[in-house]
């Protein structure tokens, strides 16, 4: 027997044997499928507990750790090893996004995570739970009763792990300069020199996104360091120190935060909207893969063709600004960027913006257009989406034939005001 070997099995019949370690491990495991460890091999798959006692049971047999899914399932011990995506989606009722953060470093990782819980406040998530991951990292839960369980008329619970990969892209785009920001000012005293491996090396892990993919359970032990996976107050991550996991002191919280529902249904959509934007469509390839496309890595630059004219816009834009009852959020995402690549001017497009919420029943809050246009500027000038019926349909905005010709509202705009311009030309 190895001396971490000797270590960790000195504490785990002590540390399991506690009622309400045992208790939090069993509520944690609802749904999911479990798998214990024993030191260096794995239990059988499928498992899960019955029972708060179960998880000593697995101890006394020589496990020293726990691992769960982040899908949900309908009961997991019908999971077939090699079922297809179709058997999948019938038994899986659900899934919590894990951000996964882990460094070399226990300071980098804390830096990450405290930009992640600001990106996601940023976008209106104010429930998410964080735990240490047992090493020298975190990870982040966004639970499933956050999400909508239906985007244009597509079930999200069957839509893993494609969309939870494309939210972790998100984020991990998003963040990183901030992140290598704040990791080169704490390398390196001369702010012009930047550490852009670092940044790489602490970002979030979409590996952990895929199917039937295991995460160490909130309590369980760490075999490698014999600390314990506790869960930590976000607001306390700063001062978080490894001897905070010692097991035999460790305090029992809930990791799974008390979300609204459909909290995070924006933030999805966010995501699913940059994600077409820069990478197309999302695509199967194979009966559990995915290929996010070619991402199109020129900037576009904004069109000048001189002065807007409103009667030039194409209908969906003009219906769009008349004022709407649902979907306003979208909409605020297709008119900033439909405007951002005109090459309006920010004063114009900010007036433009306040004015159509005037007219919108119930109006935008306008902290939220605020964020929204300070975000949009921070950020390279996208197109507004394609003319997919789908995602205009959402906002109750059908295309005319003529603006799906066009393919884009901007194409659109820019062919009547190039004819119009050409008119006067000739008059």
């Amino acid at each position: 027997m190895t001396f971490k070997e000797e270590r960790i099995r000195k504490i785990t019949n002590l540390y399991y044997s506690r009622a309400d370690i045992q208790k939090a491990i069993c509520d944690f495991s609802k749904n999911r499928e479990i798998c214990p460890r024993y030191f260096e091999g794995f239990g059988k798959r499928p498992d899960s507990f019955q029972y708060p006692n179960d998880v000593f049971e697995m101890v006394k047999k020589g496990a020293t750790s726990f691992n769960c899914s982040e899908e949900l399932w309908e009961d997991p011990m019908k999971i077939v090893t090699g079922m297809s995506e179709k058997q999948a989606n019938e038994l899986r009722i659900g899934w919590d996004l894990i951000i996964d953060i882990d460094s070399k470093y226990i300071d980098y990782s804390k830096i990450c995570a405290e930009i992640i819980f600001n990106f996601l406040k940023f976008h209106r998530i104010k429930n998410f739970g964080v735990k240490f991951s047992g090493s020298k990292g975190f990870h982040i839960i966004v639970p499933w009763k956050a999400f909508p369980k239906e985007v244009n008329g597509v079930q999200t619970k069957n839509m893993f792990p494609e969309w939870p990969r494309i939210i972790i892209k998100y984020i991990i785009e998003q963040t990183k300069e901030q992140l290598i920001e704040k990791i080169s000012d704490i390398e390196r005293p001369n702010k012009y020199v930047k550490n852009f491996q670092a940044s790489k090396e602490v970002m979030p892990d979409i590996i952990l996104v895929s199917p039937r993919h295991l995460f160490r359970m909130p309590y369980s032990l760490h075999e490698k360091t014999a600390l314990a996976s506790v869960v930590i107050d976000a607001e306390q991550i700063s001062k978080f120190e490894l001897k905070d996991a010692d097991p035999l002191k460790a305090e029992v919280k809930n990791f799974i935060p008390n979300a609204k529902e459909g909290e995070a249904s924006e933030f999805l959509i966010q995501a699913l909207d940059w994600h077409r934007e820069n990478y197309g469509r999302v695509e199967s390839s194979g009966p559990r893969g995915v290929s996010f496309g070619r991402k199109n890595t020129e900037e576009f630059k904004p069109i000048n063709l001189g002065e807007i004219s409103d009667k030039n816009f194409p209908d969906s834009i003009k219906k769009i600004l008349e004022g709407l009852s649902d979907g306003k959020k979208r909409a605020l995402f297709v008119l900033t960027n439909f405007f951002r690549s005109i090459g309006m001017e920010r004063n114009e497009l900010e007036k433009r913006i306040y004015d159509w919420n005037k007219k919108n029943n119930p109006l935008l809050k306008e902290g939220y257009i605020k964020s929204q246009l300070i975000w949009s500027y921070k950020n390279k000038i996208v197109l507004p989406p394609n003319y997919d019926k789908d995602y205009y349909a959402g906002i109750g905005i059908i295309p005319t034939r003529e603006e799906i010709r066009y393919k884009n509202p901007v194409n659109y705009f820019v062919k009547k005001t190039l004819r119009e311009q050409n008119k006067e030309k000739d008059e």
